[in-house]
């Protein structure tokens, strides 16, 4: 596992008290998974999850192979079930395992006749990540027939699950739920009797494919063993991690029986484990709504999630809940606790108030002890992390003016040039405005000439899906970045406070799978420490599709962690945010920043001055297809309505932030 994502998962750890994932017994396991309706074990992070799975695989193969002398193994190619499998070769290492009696079957397979071993394909991974670092038989690994074609793959299908027949079935089968709650490539709408099969992969899982197997363009199509194929086996193991699987999760464990949750399927099975982390457990009820299953200990935190589910569920304000309300919807123990309706309202009215400020750098010669930041010092330096250049003024916009406004000494760090996300057509139309700018006022033109015909060249060559040449990216990133400076400019911040970072991570793979290093956590850590600033707002969008947040802050943390025992780290506070993958449930929220119409308006105007990504922008939400600044705008309202619904002052929109506490 990569210990930049374990630092990052560390963020919500602080939020689940243990005893919700790990009771102290069997009674206490019972009594909270009654609402589960597949056997889960959460973990607190993916490396502890890919280990237990993998000895509880190993136990599984031992037992198979003492009784049967064989064990049939199907496999799929997810990243979590990599995890597990980086795990089984330590195990085989070890002397814990052996799998010279393990016959394994490929359960899945890009395209058509995709099995070199070289490409990308399944087949190539489960040999790099297992099958050439273990003792078992070539002989013994199957996979689809590299002569499959439309015409011919129907048979091939039929006669690759005769051949698992001919073994007495799969005995155990690993795999990875999708985001889309699928297995394997069964994506929504597959059967629970659906065979081995050519499936034409959805648009979200092609975008999956394509991140997952760092490809610019994936297949349309798979092969792929069916939901009755995988349900046969004897024992299954299912993982998921991170906060992209929790509808999936919870659909997965909680849900309704139904094929647009092909996973929901294994509620079916007589022998499922589920072994899934904290992130991708967010919606189970034994942890979202642990009151319903569970005595609890009443943290502040716990107390305000009860108070405002409450609020939603009867559709009244906070302070006009009554003790009916609180025991006909099973909370009765708060009452008791303390010691009326009135006294818990009061509390959290007064808690949900005291996160609302509009001096998101605390206000100087104020009572600040009820306030989300200190009052002292004045003025502050602020340091604004953007993984892409617009993320700063898209999400956090009018916390941005604020800042400026009030006097504090503001810095954006662009983390990324974000050049991906520029259409062609903006690029062409720039290099137009160029060449008319150049021929009015008799410029230069030769050299510009060849560079433009070279970008006009590329854009023109270009299949969907290709990568840009190195004369596209950097004139789209020059696109973005421009936009972006008039965008914090126009929010008030000085032109020589915007710094540009282009971490090395980026530039190698924009597609979010470059891998951070040293070299990118060191640039972070120089800007750190030549501001030392007093606060730092980064974004914790870790469920972005694309990788780039996710890599962006995980690079970021690293810096903050080697930095965190200098003296000027003792006085900075961090702020995270989120708008454009997602946004904080008012019980983490510990400030809120209101906006006005006219600031909201304000703030807009600021989003708008991104042109290239108003109408036309190459990466929308693979969901529902909505440019991410829309959602983000969005989300801002939806903000402002939740505090209005339980009764606290109404604003036309709201930012909301939660504070980082690194371990000391």
């Amino acid at each position: 596992m990569d210990s930049i994502t374990e630092l990052s998962s560390k963020i919500k750890l602080d939020q689940v008290p243990t005893r919700l994932y790990r009771p102290e017994s069997e009674l206490e396991l019972a009594s909270l998974t009654r609402c589960e309706k597949i056997y889960t074990k959460i973990v607190e992070t993916p490396s502890e999850g890919a280990a237990d799975v993998a000895a509880d695989i190993a136990r599984q193969i031992t037992r198979t192979v003492r009784e049967k002398g064989r064990c049939v193994i199907g496999l799929g190619a997810g990243r979590a079930a990599l995890d597990v499998y980086d795990e089984l070769v330590k195990l085989y290492f070890a002397d814990k395992v052996t799998f010279a009696n393990v016959v394994a079957f490929n359960m899945s397979e890009l395209g058509l006749g995709n099995v070199r071993e070289d490409s990308q394909s399944t087949i190539s991974r489960l040999y790099e990540r297992l099958f050439r670092k273990v003792d078992i038989d070539p002989n013994n690994i199957h996979t689809f027939d590299p002569s499959a074609t439309k015409e011919n793959v129907h048979k091939l299908c039929k006669i690759y699950e005769t051949t698992i027949d001919e073994y007495g079935g799969l005995d155990v089968v690993i795999c990875q739920l999708t985001k889309t709650g699928g297995l394997a490539f069964n994506d929504p709408g597959s059967s629970s009797s659906s065979s081995c099969r050519l499936v034409l992969l959805s648009n979200e899982t092609r975008q999956r494919i394509a991140e997952s197997y760092q490809c610019e363009i994936a297949p349309d199509t798979a092969v792929t063993l069916g939901m009755s194929n995988l349900l046969s086996a004897r024992k299954f193991y299912a993982v998921a991690w991170g906060e992209e699987s929790i509808d999936a999760v919870y659909n997965c464990i909680e849900g309704k029986i139904s094929d647009l949750y092909p996973a929901s399927f294994l509620q079916m099975h007589r022998d499922v484990k589920l072994t899934i982390d904290l992130e991708a457990a967010t919606r189970l009820t034994r942890i979202n709504f642990p009151w319903k299953v569970t005595s609890c200990n009443w943290t502040p935190q716990l107390v305000r999630r009860a108070i405002v589910w409450l609020s939603q569920h009867t559709g009244k304000p906070v302070l006009k809940l009554t003790n009916k309300d609180y025991n006909d919807n099973g909370l009765s123990e708060l009452v008791t606790v303390f010691g009326s309706a009135y006294d818990v309202n009061i509390k959290i009215f007064n808690d949900l108030q005291h996160t609302i400020t509009g001096w998101p750098g605390g206000k100087p010669n104020a009572d600040d002890s009820s306030r989300p930041e200190r009052a002292l010092p004045y003025p502050k330096r602020v340091l604004v992390f953007s993984p892409h250049p617009d993320d700063a003024v898209v999400s956090m916009g009018g916390t941005l003016r604020r800042l400026v406004q009030q006097g504090h000494d503001v810095h954006v760090v662009f983390q990324t040039s974000g050049d991906i996300t520029v259409a062609d057509e903006d690029l062409e139309r720039t290099l137009m405005l160029n060449s008319m700018i150049s021929d009015h006022y008799g410029y230069p033109q030769e050299r510009r000439r060849v560079v433009a015909q070279s970008i006009i060249d590329g854009i023109k060559a270009k299949k969907p899906g290709d990568p840009d040449n190195a004369e596209m990216r950097f004139m789209k990133g020059r696109i973005l970045t421009c936009e972006s400076i008039m965008g914090c400019m126009y929010m008030g911040v000085r032109r020589d406070h915007i710094h540009e970072l282009a971490l090395p991570f980026y530039e190698s793979n924009p597609y979010g799978r470059g891998k951070v290093t040293d070299a990118d956590v060191l640039l972070i850590k120089k800007i750190i420490e030549n501001v030392k600033p007093h606060q730092i707002f980064f974004a914790d969008d870790l469920s972005d599709p694309y990788g780039t947040h996710m890599r962006a802050t995980n690079a970021l943390l690293l810096a903050i962690d080697e930095l965190k025992e200098a003296d000027f780290m003792q006085e900075c506070r961090m702020w995270m945010y989120r708008g454009q993958w997602g946004t904080w449930d008012i019980d983490h929220i510990e400030m809120a920043v209101p906006m006005s119409p006219e600031e909201f308006t304000y703030k807009v105007n600021g989003v708008l001055k991104h042109q290239s990504q108003i109408h036309d922008a190459p990466f929308r939400d693979p969901g529902d297809g909505q440019l991410s600044w829309q959602k983000t705008i969005d989300r801002n309202k939806d903000t402002a309505d939740l505090y209005a619904s339980l009764g606290l002052a109404t604003y036309e929109a709201m930012e909301a932030f939660v504070q980082y506490h690194p371990e000391r």
